[in-house]
């Protein structure tokens, strides 16, 4: 089930981007703006918009960290911008000052990638603020990049059809026609799968363009083996050319977005559409899934964003939410509950709910005593099955209002800790997590530079501090 919750419409032109943080959503349009708003609230930061561009923004990215803003123009520069503030920090001029398409950030902000109409792609050195590398595409403009959950290798898209996998240094390494017709957008999910085949743990990478389609590819990144691109399957969802896709935090949904005026989600491993949402009254240009809550956001040149609250524990395939609720569940109408219970697969209780006048409020103060005295739900199987229902949207409303704080995240699954260690930058990880960054590599994952020790040290605070964090929200 996705539920439209809230409509942005602030941008007085087309939307061409949005991105989250942990804790924030940023919009661009060829308005010239940037926005900021809290996913808190959905409310606009005090130094919202971003002016600064001359002409139209075409893109913008935070860093992992959700500290550093990025946005990139027409007018041939990229800016960054300090997201607690909205502080221009810096001004980076493309070389022959052709117009920004894209710019993204690597996974541990060491380097901004932005790419130009030209074919230029430039990596920027995040500590000197510096031009650290460049190059060209061979043809056609440069339109989409993602970088490997590593960092050291980067794909880019062109307009002439072209996926080109390169290398940190800049180094061009493979090169495969995607779309005939031009790629418009890629994304690498961080999540890794295993060929059975080899043995070998590829990423998966989506890629889409002017040809109406998406198509998936397993794509490793090995600098022993070099790297290698192999085709899984196309979706064919739109009927229409396809502007943007995006995984999910976890891989295994994609969005996109498309010239149909539709937004798909899809499950990545079976390629089933799981929904179409078809709100937008114009050309779908973007779409992003949040990394710690289950929301979405799908921009478009009718010039609003709309965010969109997903049931990622039983997505339904083929659902559709032309008649679902376009607002907060405690403003729901009896018949959004009774939408809510028919996804839920609890139809059989839409007519008592609705004789006994249940909306979004009374579906909240629910309880076990009062399903069974004031509703007559005799079945304790039934009403153990409902509350437990009433409970996941309660804990889906909390994930959605309360941004997990940014020191409880793991630095490099940036997903809330578990089992905190402290390794010997200072820094706090994901056991797991930091116990496989350094079974491949010695250097630290936020700083880079080499580990004198790869000692990891339960962090026995910041775990209580998370559970007390937990139960706080619970209540």
């Amino acid at each position: 089930m996705a539920t439209l919750i809230h409509t942005l419409a602030d941008h007085s032109d087309d939307v061409n981007y949005c991105a989250f943080s942990s804790s924030c959503l940023a919009t661009c349009s060829l308005d010239k703006t940037v926005r900021v708003y809290s996913l808190s609230n959905f409310s606009e930061l005090p130094y919202s918009p971003l002016r600064g561009h001359a002409y139209a923004v075409h893109c913008c990215c935070f860093s992992r960290s959700g500290r550093v803003l990025a946005s990139c123009s027409t007018d041939g520069t990229a800016a960054l911008w300090d997201a607690r503030d909205g502080r221009r920090l810096a001004v980076l001029e493309q070389p022959g000052a052709s117009p920004v398409r894209v710019c993204r950030f690597s996974p541990e902000a060491t380097y901004l990638l932005s790419g130009a109409a030209d074919g230029s792609v430039v990596l920027w050195n995040m500590q000197s603020l510096k031009l650290y590398r460049s190059g060209n595409v061979k043809d056609g403009s440069l339109v989409a990049c993602a970088f490997s959950p590593n960092g050291n290798f980067f794909v880019t898209g062109s307009s002439s059809g072209d996926l080109t996998i390169w290398d940190d240094k800049m180094k061009c390494l493979y090169n495969e026609k995607a779309h005939d017709l031009g790629v418009t957008c890629c994304d690498i999910s961080s999540h890794p799968v295993s060929d059975s085949e080899n043995g070998l743990k590829y990423f998966q990478m989506a890629s889409c363009g002017q040809d109406n389609q998406i198509k998936l590819w397993l794509i490793l990144f090995a600098d022993f083996l070099g790297v290698e691109l192999k085709y899984k399957c196309t979706l064919n969802g739109h009927s229409a050319p396809v502007l943007a896709c995006a995984f999910s935090c976890d891989g295994q949904m994609i969005v996109s977005g498309s010239v149909d005026k539709c937004v798909i989600i899809y499950e990545t491993s079976t390629g089933n559409t799981l929904h179409t949402l078809s709100q937008h009254t114009r050309y779908v240009t973007t779409c992003a899934f949040a990394p710690h809550s289950p929301l979405l956001a799908t921009g478009s040149m009718d010039k609003t964003v709309h965010i969109w609250q997903l049931d990622l524990r039983q997505p339904c395939a083929g659902d559709t939410v032309e008649n679902e609720s376009k607002v907060a569940v405690e403003d729901w109408s009896e018949d959004d509950v009774s939408a809510w219970l028919c996804a839920q697969d609890l139809a059989d209780f839409v007519g008592l709910f609705k004789m006994n006048n249940i909306d979004g409020k009374e579906l909240l103060k629910l309880t076990k005593e009062s399903l069974a005295n004031e509703l007559k739900i005799e079945s304790l199987g039934q009403r153990s099955k409902v509350l437990q229902k009433i409970e996941e949207l309660r804990m889906t409303m909390i994930s959605v209002s309360v941004p997990v704080p940014d020191e409880f995240l793991c630095p490099i699954t940036r997903e809330l800790m578990n089992d905190p260690v402290i390794a010997t930058d200072g820094y706090s990880y994901e056991r797991e997590a930091m116990e496989n960054w350094i079974s491949n590599r010695r250097s630290s994952p936020m700083t880079n530079l080499p580990l004198h020790s790869l000692m990891l040290t339960p962090n026995r605070t910041l775990k209580m501090a998370i559970s007390r964090w937990l139960e706080t929200q619970q209540k």
